[in-house]
């Protein structure tokens, strides 16, 4: 899965892509995903996807990834900002703040 991964932040070029790590068994995880996905809908110019840590380890790993809900934030193929968790307000300011 990693060369997918990079497929899609290379894609994304200057554009601003959060990755959201998960799993299914995740509970934070789950009551978090309907608010990501309304956030994916506002802002139509920031990309938005999803890595399953069970599903894609060689992603997880590489991303360093230790605890869940995890968001990465990419632009130009590097990572510039993290956040563990569920504060979606402190998501959603970053977000604008890096778009």
């Amino acid at each position: 899965f990693q060369s997918e991964f990079d497929d899609v932040l290379k894609a994304a070029g200057s554009k601003l892509v959060v990755v959201d790590f998960s799993a299914k068994w995740c509970g934070p995880c789950k009551a978090i995903s309907p608010v990501i996905h309304d956030l994916a809908v506002r802002y139509d110019n920031v990309m938005f996807c999803s890595v399953d840590i069970d599903r894609a380890e060689d992603v997880a790993n590489s991303c360093k990834i230790v605890a869940m809900p995890t968001f990465q934030m990419f632009k130009k193929m590097e990572k510039i900002f993290e956040i563990t968790g569920t504060d979606i307000r402190k998501l959603e300011t970053k977000i604008e703040e890096l778009m």
